[in-house]
């Protein structure tokens, strides 16, 4: 089966007309040797083809800055590991910013394969008052030029028209740089064809137009090839001509030239709807009301509304779980399905309805433009910093769950920038911690009132976020290194109603992705800590074999708390909370149903979640050393909670982190920071509390 690809600008509405040509018959992998995802769908047409229709991820321009334009420039080249070259190219163009995306239809007319245009948001673009000549625009091009409307299905049917078999001819390109560029791209090309270089022509004038293409290696290209691009670029320049700037100038002359006659720009009275809107959204003081005004609805949302969809969710593991164990006998292999697979990706599933409820927001400010205005707000507070305004995506993702906010920096211009926000995203207070929060916030502040736990809960997710900030600027000379700052550029796209359909698809792929993370990385760390609580299990008529809380003393894992108690001594802990503390690393919300054991709590008792946390928190409060003081003083509990802001707790962002930045250093050593510092902070409240007391 032959593919097709579909490529455009971000914002150009080039998923939604890919989701609109496939329908449901889509699959997401992976690229080779690549963490960015491979999308592609099932594209028949009324001829009787059917094709691979394959969505690169949306790019500016083939002179990548992230890894995503990366990969699509690598698949369009044909350099791509384990991706055939496709057979040819649908470009999406968004006609009410024709002139801007011109300039990457030319880079894909140069690859040298058969190209269709797709003229979309044709609408938006006459509100603007820009009239579209789109025969003449197609004669321009030298291709067929097709308009739609992605969004509504309009436009569609004649997509599938225009993709006939055999492709039509390949276009010519139609900008024309200086005589010596010119002369530099056919010298380049004839020593490609000599070298057996596949696509001569398409990489002669790729590795002339990008500087960093020709000097640093690329997979299918290889030294022989760079040098002699190199050595030809260097001849271009010594005649007073720079390859890079002259068909840059080309390309946009052409552009222009071409918009001049096929899109003209009629005038219109006053401003559009989006400049209306930004008015507000964009002031100075009232942009950030709005701003503050929705992440507090988002987030209400969140923790409220989330609490439905999470009991439904509780309900249908508490009844797998039993109907598990009245089928099977008692013993080890009913232990380990209930207690230790069934508990243990429970007690993470349980999230997937907040997760799920942020991301559903964060599609909402996306398909209808306000992502990009929050963006731009946030950049001058961000740069302070060291950070972009591109990161803001990445770090509200995290408040959900640090996994998928560490996969969103993979739109991020600058590597470095990209791992920099990596560094910090963990300190953004995910959804896990709130069980540790909420038991222990009705610990140290039983005799108030919900207002004021509320607000200390505010303060915590307020002390995450400046640390997380505070991190960003400390760690932004050393991470960013030599690397020349760049300037914050961001498309600002119309308002539109937001395309549900895209959402919901979205949130069944991140739905499935979790889920999938669940019941292989959680699962293996389940069973492992599910291991260390069960064995050695206790001689039969021994008191340990009565008492749950005795036989996790004797276990592997209470002999690990034993092990760092003195570790955790300074802190205020003691074996029990030690222990806790290395059970919560599959998963934060794990610390509590381990303590639960370790004070002989049976969650399985209570009708609600209330009743069991409060049943914990008094036998919490009645725990004493040996001495017979208190071990769960409010300095006590006010160290973990400090201790459960800054400490990272969670294997599984560590292994994301790995596979993301391509290295055990960063991933290691961020574990082993963000413990340290921990552990720092929670010493100085407890040790310095202590002094002051």
């Amino acid at each position: 089966m032959e593919t097709i690809a579909l490529v455009g600008n971000p914002n150009s509405g080039k998923t939604t007309l890919f989701n609109a040509l496939t329908g449901s018959n889509q699959k997401v992998g992976n690229y080779a040797g690549a963490t960015v995802s491979r999308v592609s769908g099932i594209l028949r047409t009324p001829h009787g083809n059917k094709f691979e229709l394959l969505d690169l991820p949306g790019c500016y321009s083939l002179s990548p800055n992230s890894p995503d334009e990366r990969i699509t420039r690598d698949v369009l080249l044909g350099d791509q590991e384990g991706a055939e070259r496709p057979s040819a190219v649908v470009c999406v163009v968004d006609a009410s910013n024709l002139e801007r995306h011109l300039y990457l239809v030319f880079q894909v007319i140069d690859l040298g394969l058969p190209v269709i245009v797709v003229l979309n948001k044709v609408d938006l673009a006459e509100k603007q008052g820009i009239r579209m000549n789109v025969e003449l625009l197609s004669e321009e091009l030298g291709l067929p030029v097709v308009p739609c409307q992605a969004n509504k299905g309009k436009g569609v049917i004649d997509i599938k028209q225009a993709v006939r078999h055999p492709f039509p001819h390949i276009p010519r390109r139609t900008w024309q740089a200086d005589k010596h560029t010119e002369k530099a791209i056919d010298d380049l090309t004839s020593k490609l064809e000599s070298n057996d270089l596949e696509n001569a022509g398409a990489h002669a004038i790729h590795l002339l137009a990008d500087a960093v293409y020709r000097t640093e290696p690329q997979p299918g290209i290889d030294r022989g090839v760079r040098q002699s691009a190199m050595d030809v670029a260097d001849t271009a320049i010594r005649s007073g001509s720079s390859p890079e700037e002259s068909i840059s100038q080309a390309r946009t002359k052409r552009a222009q030239a071409i918009c001049k006659v096929a899109a003209r720009r009629q005038e219109v009275d006053g401003l559009t709807n989006s400049d209306k809107i930004d008015r507000v959204l964009l002031h100075p003081i009232w942009g950030w009301f709005v701003f503050a005004g929705l992440m507090l609805v988002v987030f209400w949302t969140i923790f409220r509304v989330a609490e439905y969809p999470m009991g439904w969710v509780e309900e249908i593991i508490g009844a797998l779980k039993d109907s598990v164990a009245a089928l099977l006998p008692a013993g080890d292999v009913k232990d380990l399905i209930t207690d230790g697979i069934i508990d243990g990706v429970g007690s993470v599933v349980i999230f997937l309805p907040q997760i799920l409820l942020l991301l559903f927001f964060i599609g909402l400010m996306e398909t209808s433009g306000y992502m990009s205005r929050a963006a731009f707000l946030m950049d001058n507070v961000m740069s302070k910093v060291g950070l972009s305004g591109k990161a803001f995506l990445p770090l509200l993702s995290s408040y959900a769950c640090a996994i998928p906010g560490i996969m969103a920096t993979r739109t991020m211009d600058s590597a470095k920038q990209r791992l920099l926000t990596i560094m910090i995203a963990p300190w953004m207070s995910c959804t896990a911690r709130l069980p540790v929060y909420a038991l222990l916030i009705g610990m140290l502040l039983a005799g108030y009132g919900a207002m004021v736990q509320a607000l200390t809960l505010a303060g915590l997710y307020l002390l995450g976020t400046s640390t997380a900030l505070l991190a960003a600027w400390l760690l932004a000379p050393r991470v960013k290194g030599g690397e020349e700052p760049t300037h914050f550029m961001l498309e600002l796209p119309s308002y539109t109603v937001p395309d549900l359909k895209y959402i919901m698809r979205h949130l069944l792929e991140r739905a499935w992705s979790f889920l999938a993370k669940a019941g292989t990385i959680i699962l293996g760390i389940s069973i492992i800590l599910w291991a260390l609580k069960t064995y050695p299990k206790p001689e039969e008529g021994s008191p340990a074999a009565e008492d749950a809380s005795l036989a996790l003393e004797q276990s592997y894992m209470g002999k690990i708390g034993h092990g760092i108690e003195p570790v955790v001594k300074p802190l205020g802990y003691d074996w029990r909370t030690g222990t806790a503390l290395v059970a919560a690393f599959a998963a934060r919300e794990v610390f509590n149903s381990s303590l639960a054991i370790s004070y002989s709590v049976d969650e399985e008792e209570f009708d609600d979640e209330d009743s069991f946390l409060d049943q914990l928190r008094a036998k919490m409060n009645a725990a004493t050393w040996p001495d017979g003081s208190p071990i769960y003083t409010p300095l006590t509990t006010l160290s973990l909670l400090v201790f459960f802001v800054y400490a990272l707790q969670c294997l599984p962002t560590t292994a994301v982190v790995r596979r993301e930045t391509g290295s055990w250093k960063w991933a290691l050593g961020q574990l082993a920071a963000m413990t340290i510092v921990a552990w720092l902070a929670a010493f100085a409240i407890y040790q310095v509390g202590k002094l002051m007391v």
